[in-house]
């Protein structure tokens, strides 16, 4: 009898029931996230805006040290946070639709990044404020993911939202006046080292042993005499792995 995991997605180490649950668990995370952050906007815009001057990032200033955990929270004005505000859902629900947990790591990770690249190299009279690193990040993540965890779904995901939103790529080199683009290019640089820290590392999926209790071993190739021959694909989806193993992938 076959076990729940030989018809989970491969890569992932879920079965179908459990993707259901975590994708679930994905959109009201998000949801509850944008929530929050228009939540502390409109605070922020009853007080003309002085929250954010008060809570957002100054380079070098040992005492915003501690705003790397509001910024993201923050916004200039109500078309900062509109703009933020799609890619923020799509990505993020794409980044922990396969792990919620994963997901608040990885949020964690971007958070320290991007703040920090602007904290570091950002000229000192600025503040900055945003969750637009976070968009990046999760962007280099979910590009990136599907590769590393060697899911074929994920990265045709990946790549279409990648060709999808490349033009927000454009911000996150020198040259767009009021946008801290090394806020940008510090998400994006976490969310391509996430992918690789939060890889999927379950095994693969096992042979099932058929009733006697023996695995499947093909017959020896032609000409073979007397070679070992190795073990048959479980099933289609190992045979996927095996080929992209083959290509190098």
């Amino acid at each position: 009898m076959a076990s729940p995991h030989d018809h989970a997605p491969a890569g992932t180490g879920l079965d179908p029931a459990q993707m259901i649950a975590e994708a679930r668990r994905a959109f009201f995370v998000m949801f509850g996230f944008l929530c929050l952050v228009w939540a502390t906007q409109l605070v922020n815009w009853l007080l003309d805006g002085r929250m954010a001057m008060m809570h957002g990032i100054r380079p070098h200033d040992p005492d915003t040290l501690k705003y790397l955990l509001t910024a993201p929270f923050l916004h200039a004005n109500w078309q900062h946070l509109e703009g933020n505000s799609g890619p923020l859902f799509v990505f993020g629900f794409l980044a922990a639709y396969r792990g919620v947990r994963k997901f608040l790591g990885l949020t964690a990770m971007l958070v320290v990044t991007s703040g920090m690249t602007v904290w570091l190299f950002q000229d000192g009279d600025t503040v900055t404020v945003g969750a637009s690193g976070l968009v990046y990040g999760y962007l280099g993540y979910v590009v990136l993911r599907g590769l590393f965890d060697r899911n074929l779904i994920d990265s045709l995901i990946g790549l279409v939202m990648g060709a999808s939103f490349a033009y927000v790529l454009t911000a996150a080199v020198p040259g767009t006046p009021g946008v801290s683009w090394l806020g940008h290019l510090g998400g994006l640089v976490g969310g391509l080292v996430g992918a690789w820290l939060f890889r999927d590392r379950s095994p693969g999926p096992a042979a099932v042993p058929s009733a006697d209790g023996t695995l499947p071993v093909p017959a020896p190739a032609p000409g073979a005499k007397g070679a070992q021959a190795s073990a048959a694909p479980a099933s289609p989806r190992a045979a996927l792995l095996k080929e992209l193993d083959d290509l190098g992938l």
